[in-house]
């Protein structure tokens, strides 16, 4: 049995063991709070797994499943994210702000408070995300196009009502 410090060194230093040890356990991983910024993460199965405020930012990511994982407020800050799968995931307060986000699925992922600000989001696949108009994106956003969005999705950005009050109650030096 790994503690999770070790499951971290593992997933980062023997990809290739860890997969294969996660083959041979039952239960829900448990990588919380973890660091993962500043490094490459290729063809790794985080399926399933507990990731809640996890850091991956500025790290390159290809080919990770995440399918039905808690990322509740995970950092993908500057994060580059190719061909990774967040099907059925949580992603309520996950941030992506300046990531680059390419060829992922978000099948049934809860968006919820998702973080998009400055990202780009090209050929990913939100079609079948949920809670998608929930995001916090900005009007720098890069949505990809309209047949990889739930049909009733808006690109266009609109300030939130906090955006509007911040403005609002700002003091001018005039």
């Amino acid at each position: 049995m790994y503690s999770k410090e070790e499951l971290a060194e593992l997933i980062i230093k023997n990809p290739e063991e860890y997969n294969e040890y996660k083959k041979t356990i039952e239960d829900e991983l448990d990588l919380t709070e973890l660091d993962f910024s500043d490094v490459t993460l290729e063809n790794i199965d985080l399926s399933n797994t507990e990731l809640a405020g996890t850091s991956f930012i500025d790290s390159h990511l290809s080919n990770v499943s995440f399918v039905g994982s808690d990322l509740n407020a995970a950092d993908f800050t500057r994060a580059n994210v190719v061909e990774c799968d967040f099907s059925e995931s949580i992603l309520n307060g996950t941030d992506f702000s300046y990531a680059t986000v390419n060829y992922c699925n978000f099948t049934d992922a809860d968006m919820a408070g998702c973080i998009v600000k400055e990202a780009e989001l090209t050929d990913s696949d939100f079609s079948a995300s949920a809670n998608l108009a929930a995001t916090r994106a900005d009007d720098t956003t890069v949505w990809p196009d309209s047949d990889l969005l739930p049909d009733d999705f808006d690109t266009n950005y609109s300030k939130d009502n906090n955006e509007e009050d911040e403005e609002e109650n700002t003091v001018s030096d005039y």
